[in-house]
Formats: C-alpha cells, structure tokens, sequence
C-alpha cells in the first residue's frame, strides 16, 4: 500500500495542482489568511477595477471545511484524475485545455443573471464529474451504499441529492451545461461529420511543452476527426483519447 506522499506524487499534474489549490484556498480561509470576498467573482469590479484575478481565483474555493468540501475534492481526485489518466492520458496539454474552455464557458453562464455565482469551484468539479460520466458510461457507481447505477446516470443523481438536502441545483446544472457543450463540440459533433472546432491551440502546446509538464504524445491532424499519428496508437473505447470519436451509449 502507497503512503500518502507517493499517492499524492503519482497524481497527475492538472487535477493535482486543481485540487491542491482548491485545498491550499480553504486552508487559508480557515486560518484567517484569505478573506474570500477578495476572491470571488464580482464583474463590476473586474471591469470597472481591473481586478481581473478574479476571473481565475473564484475556481478554487470550495467552500468552508465540510462533509460536502470533502465530496467535492474526493471528486477531483477520483473523476478528474481517472479523465486524465485515462482519455486524456499522454493528453495533459488537451485536458488542461478542456479546464480553461469550461472555466471560459462558466464564466459566460455566471454573466447571466440566473445563473450569477461568485464561486464556480462546484460547477468546475460538476464538469469533470458529467465528463467522466459520458467516457464512462456503464461503469456501476454505489451512492452511499443506498442505490447502485451506471455512470451515465450519475450527475443528475448528485444533483437530485443535492435539491433534497436543501441546496441550490444552479452550480449542478452549470457544470453539466458546461460539460455537456465540450462533449458536443469535441464528440458529437465530429460525429455527425462536423469539424472539430475546439482543437487545442498551439500557444498552449508550447506552453506545457516548455514547462515539461505531464507525458506529451505527438499528433499530426490530416482531417476533422481523424486519428492523430503517433508512435502507438491509442487505445480504443474512448470517445476523448486521440479524437477517435465514438458515441457513448
């Protein structure tokens, strides 16, 4: 059995700095070192202030030491980590781009009165949740040893839980509006023979590429959807992992 330090070590490096930061900002909140007023987001300040950092900062607050924090970050470590080491395995620099496109499409949602939130941590982590949910669809989930079911089902069920233990399903419902949108994009829409428009820039492979973060696999695109090239092909039953599409039923 691994000590905790090499669990942590054999993280891998997006889900690992998401959840440390998501942890290190409740830490600091609870030892009186952060104030989260100064983090959440409030677009009047960031336009008429320049306080652009909240654009980014409101992502890692989870809230206050909890049962409910714990779920959140056990989500991180088990959903967002088996996203990265599976589809997206030797993919750090698409999974990191797959964050910031529904960090960006969080923040578009938040611009609506409706969905206004100042945190959108719970959203981020319902993405990952829904995403690994469509890339893992049969696999059978217990909650809470009461009720066993696929993962297909999964999101809408922590969302039905979530209504019943007296919480608000907006943040639920942004990360599987989020998460879904990405799904279309990249999945269902090259499969309805559309072209992949969400590609990963290049300014963000050569930024990942600089900073050696994660395993890297080559790609070389001849067509919308087609497989990428690479040293040895990608292993099949993935709808994400080297754009070889496949519908998940």
């Amino acid at each position: 059995m691994s000590s905790p330090g090499e669990f942590y070590n054999s993280l891998p490096p997006v889900s690992k700095a998401y959840g440390t930061l998501c942890l290190l900002t409740t830490a600091a909140y609870h030892l009186g070192l952060l104030n989260p007023l100064y983090i959440a987001l409030h677009f009047p300040l960031v336009f008429s202030h320049f306080q652009v950092w909240r654009l980014i900062t409101n992502f890692f607050f989870l809230g206050k030491f909890s049962i409910n924090f714990g779920i959140r970050l056990l989500m991180i470590a088990r959903y967002g980590v088996q996203l990265e080491n599976g589809p997206f395995d030797k993919r750090t620099v698409d999974f990191l781009w797959m964050m910031i496109f529904g960090a960006f499409s969080l923040l578009v949602l938040s611009a609506i009165p409706w969905f206004s939130s100042p945190f959108l941590g719970i959203p981020m982590v319902f993405m990952l949740l829904y995403l690994w949910s469509r890339e893992f669809p049969n696999a059978q989930v217990n909650i809470y040893g009461l009720v066993t079911l696929k993962a297909f089902y999964l999101p809408w069920a922590m969302l039905a839980l979530d209504v019943l233990f007296g919480a608000s399903p907006l943040p639920d419902l942004m990360g599987i509006i989020a998460g879904h949108l990405y799904y279309f994009l990249t999945v269902l829409h090259p499969l309805a023979g559309g072209r992949n428009i969400l590609k990963t820039p290049m300014w963000l492979h050569r930024l990942v590429a600089r900073w050696a973060t994660g395993r890297q696999q080559a790609y070389t695109y001849s067509s919308p959807g087609a497989r990428p090239t690479s040293a040895a092909p990608p292993s099949s039953g993935s709808a994400f992992r080297g754009r070889s599409y496949r519908l998940n039923q």
